[in-house]
């Protein structure tokens, strides 16, 4: 990463990241675009019982849609799934639970759910983790890049089909303005190399999953897809694993509720689907996905090689054999087309 990306970074950050810039720019929101209701519309939140997830799943539960929380940990998601009913008062909020670093499990759950389930509106990729130590999981994928990245891949390769057959597809994935400084490296998707800064790992994921919006956009112009930075929040997620920056940030954090704004719209708001897909937002806006000047821009050699390899995994994920699972499970891999 260069000082001149990490300065420009930080000082657009306490510019537009922080609960002063959500302020500024809310006063040019239409607020009357998320008056709607969904009642009849399915949505699937992953991470969905804390933070960013947790708020973007009590907003559609307000507006009566059926919420598919999929969360790693049972007795939080239940407390969670209580919480929002009880605060709605719509009853059709659902649990699954899905580590999303387990990357078997988390083609299991999709292939189930494709075929328990007629349709799928809106699918809101927000779970994630940091690291600051490498790790693998069960097939020998390093944990953060499971988790942002293959996890991302597989859930939404999977459930594209349902998506197509529904009416008004997106999906929207939570990403960070934290990858404004990376440029994807399509030699080291695992960081194997050098010193492993879990950081630095994170917002490389958070680049992919820009990537993968893209060529998905390309790929299926039926559905809307959209990758977002919430701002710098206040989530238990970032008080864990970034405790300094969480302390010097303090109150100029946003809320959880700012930071799932722009979430909420791109799932809810007609406005949203009249955007371009593929796009990466900030407060509601297409924003771009590189900093002035920055060489983060990939080639298409690179992107290609990125996708092959995100095939290749998760062909080698899938065979491996797992006796917690049903061993007639044999999902489909879709495949992304060659990038031109």
């Amino acid at each position: 990463m260069s000082v001149y990306r990490n300065t420009i970074w930080f000082l657009n950050g306490i510019h537009h990241y922080t609960r002063k810039g959500y302020e500024a720019a809310s006063k040019d929101f239409e607020h009357q675009q998320l008056d709607v209701s969904v009642v009849g519309r399915s949505f699937m939140v992953t991470g969905a019982n804390s933070g960013i997830g947790r708020a973007t799943a009590m907003a559609i539960a307000k507006r009566g849609g059926t919420v598919h929380m999929v969360c790693r940990n049972k007795e939080k998601a239940e407390d969670a799934r209580l919480d929002i009913v009880n605060e709605s008062g719509n009853t059709e909020v659902h649990v699954h639970i899905v580590d999303m670093s387990e990357t078997r499990k988390v083609w299991a759950f999709a292939d189930a759910f494709k075929k328990q389930y007629s349709s799928l509106n809106v699918l809101i990729n927000n779970a994630g983790c940091m690291m600051h130590k490498r790790e693998v999981n069960a097939e020998g994928l390093e944990k953060n890049f499971a988790t942002n990245t293959m996890g991302v891949y597989i859930l939404t390769q999977t459930l594209i089909p349902l998506l197509q057959k529904s009416r008004d597809p997106r999906v929207i994935t939570v990403s960070s303005g934290g990858m404004l400084v990376q440029k994807l490296r399509a030699d080291d998707l695992q960081s194997e190399r050098g010193y492993f800064d879990g950081v630095m790992v994170y917002s490389q994921n958070k680049r992919q999953q820009v990537v993968l919006t893209q060529q998905w956009a390309k790929a299926n112009p039926v559905i809307h897809f959209s990758v977002m930075h919430p701002g710098w929040v206040d989530t238990p997620a970032v008080s864990t694993s970034m405790p300094q920056f969480h302390q010097m940030m303090g109150e100029r954090l946003r809320s959880v509720e700012q930071g799932a704004d722009t979430v909420v719209w791109l799932a809810l708001s007609r406005a949203a689907a009249r955007t371009c897909s593929g796009k990466f937002f900030q407060d509601r806006k297409p924003v771009a996905a590189h900093l002035p000047l920055a060489w983060t821009h990939s080639s298409t050699e690179d992107i290609q090689s990125f996708i092959t390899q995100l095939e290749t995994l998760a062909r080698a994920a899938q065979s491996q054999p797992d006796p917690e699972l049903n061993s007639s499970l044999n999902p489909s891999i879709i495949t992304l087309p060659q990038v031109v």
